[in-house]
């Protein structure tokens, strides 16, 4: 094997690495957004009008950051190939939701 072709093979690692190190980071801030939204959300039920009022607010802020970062994991994805996305929307639900 030549050197250049070993020169090839460590950089082939190296992106596959990185590949899915950022997949690994979409996924993670996705599960952030998801868990923000699901304190938010349990944390509705108590306290007065005013507090249910800022964290309905912060609730509905997490469940447009967990659709952004859904994005992006779908996105980053089909970038490396993976093409169905039936597992994300198993292991990422979709928070419910906010109740009135």
């Amino acid at each position: 094997m030549t050197r250049a072709h070993e020169g090839f093979e460590r950089l082939q690692k190296e992106i596959a690495g990185e590949k899915a190190a950022a997949l690994g980071r979409a996924g993670e801030r996705l599960e952030a957004a998801l868990q923000r939204a699901a304190l938010a959300r349990a944390l509705d039920d108590a306290g007065d009008a005013v507090s249910r009022e800022r964290l309905g607010q912060e609730y509905d802020a997490a469940c447009r950051q967990a659709e952004q970062a859904r994005l992006m994991l779908l996105i980053q994805r089909e970038a490396v190939g993976l093409r169905q996305h039936r597992v994300v929307d198993q292991q990422f639900p979709a928070p419910p939701p906010r109740r009135s």
